[in-house]
């Protein structure tokens, strides 16, 4: 049963992964293209999560998280910057 979850949703992911990057090459606004990009960020963790499974290795999933949490700081900064024009408050 595995064996065909496995290859399904790398497929599905890859298909997601895709039209989200040409939400982002062709997004109408600028808040358009950063929930593109972050939604590309949940896109490459899941991605990396199913491949970790089918690996059965512990290693991926700490990178997911890694990229997680560095793709979190990365969309409240650029919202941020967006919102205010400056991301550093002083």
């Amino acid at each position: 049963m595995l064996a065909i979850v496995i290859p399904v949703c790398l497929v599905i992911l890859g298909l997601a992964f895709l039209l989200t990057l040409a939400r982002l090459l062709r997004g109408p606004s600028l808040p358009d293209r950063i929930v593109a990009l972050d939604t590309l960020n949940i896109n490459a963790i899941a991605l990396i999560v199913v491949l970790g499974i089918s690996l059965d290795s512990a290693l991926f999933f700490e990178a997911a998280l890694l990229i997680g949490v560095m793709g979190f700081v990365g969309t409240v900064a650029l919202s941020k910057y967006l919102q205010r024009g400056d991301i550093i408050e002083y």
